[in-house]
C-alpha cells in the first residue's frame, strides 16, 4: 500500500454489453455468466418482465441462438427494482441483467449500489431504439461503466456491419412517432447498417442531450 493512503473497501465493476438486435448481446451475457459459474461464483440473473419473446419458460434469458439460463423476472416499479438489492445477498458475486434498456431510471442507482457492494454487474441491452436514438438508461450506464462492449450484427440488406435496429410494420419502416417499445423479434425487426436504416424523421440527438440534463437532476435528488 502507498504510504499515506487509507485501505479502501473492494468495489465491484460494471460491464455493459450493447448493440443492435441480432448482434449477440444476450449470447455474450449468457457466456460471461456461464464463465462465472465455472469459476464457482454465485450468479444472480435478472430480466425485465416485458421480455417474453423467445422463452418457452418466461423466467429464462434466451438468446436468438437458442441458448438460455434461468433468470428472475423483475417488475419495472419501485418495489420490483428495490427487490434486486434484496436478492443480491452477500454471497452473490455476479449480477447479470438482460434487456436493461427497458428499465426506468430508478435502475441506475441500484446498479451503482451493487457495484459499491463489490458485485460484478453485467448488463446487456440495445444502445439505440428503432428511431436510431439513445435508448433509455443505456447512455448513462455506458458512461459510468468500467467496460463497454459494443456488438454489431449483419445488415439484412447489404451484408455490412449493422448497429441499427430497423422496425418494420407490414414490411415497411415504422414511423418515427410510433411507440418506443414494441416487443418482437425477426417478425418485426431487422439489423441495418447506417446506409440501409430508414426512418421518416432525423434522430433527435439534441433533444436527447436536453433530456440528459433532466437525468442528472433526477439522480441528484
Amino acid at each position: 500500500m502507498i504510504p499515506g493512503c487509507k485501505e479502501k473497501k473492494k468495489r465491484g465493476r460494471l460491464e455493459v454489453v450493447c448493440g443492435s438486435m441480432f448482434s449477440g448481446k444476450t449470447e455474450e451475457l449468457i457466456r460471461r455468466l456461464k464463465r462465472a459459474d465455472f469459476a464457482h461464483q454465485k450468479v444472480l440473473a435478472l430480466k425485465h418482465h416485458l421480455d417474453e419473446r423467445r422463452c418457452v419458460i418466461p423466467s429464462h434469458i434466451t438468446s436468438h441462438q437458442g441458448n438460455e439460463r434461468f433468470a428472475f423476472m423483475v417488475g419495472d416499479n419501485a418495489l420490483g427494482i428495490d427487490k434486486i438489492l434484496e436478492m443480491a445477498t452477500d454471497d452473490v458475486h455476479v449480477v447479470g441483467i438482460d434487456e436493461v434498456q427497458f428499465f426506468s431510471p430508478e435502475i441506475v442507482p441500484v446498479i451503482v449500489e451493487l457495484v459499491e457492494r463489490g458485485k460484478r454487474v453485467i448488463v446487456a441491452g440495445l444502445d439505440l431504439d428503432f428511431r436510431g436514438e439513445p435508448f433509455g438508461v443505456m447512455p448513462v450506464l455506458m458512461a459510468v461503466a468500467d467496460e463497454v462492449t459494443k456488438f454489431k450484427a449483419i445488415c439484412t440488406c447489404c451484408g455490412k456491419d449493422a448497429h441499427y435496429t430497423q422496425r418494420l410494420v407490414n414490411g415497411q419502416p415504422a414511423r418515427y412517432d410510433d411507440p418506443i417499445i414494441l416487443i418482437g423479434a425477426a417478425e418485426c425487426y431487422e439489423a441495418r447498417c447506417r446506409d440501409c436504416f430508414s426512418i421518416d424523421a432525423p434522430a433527435q440527438i439534441f433533444a436527447f442531450t436536453q433530456a440528459a440534463v433532466g437525468w442528472k437532476e433526477k439522480l441528484a435528488e
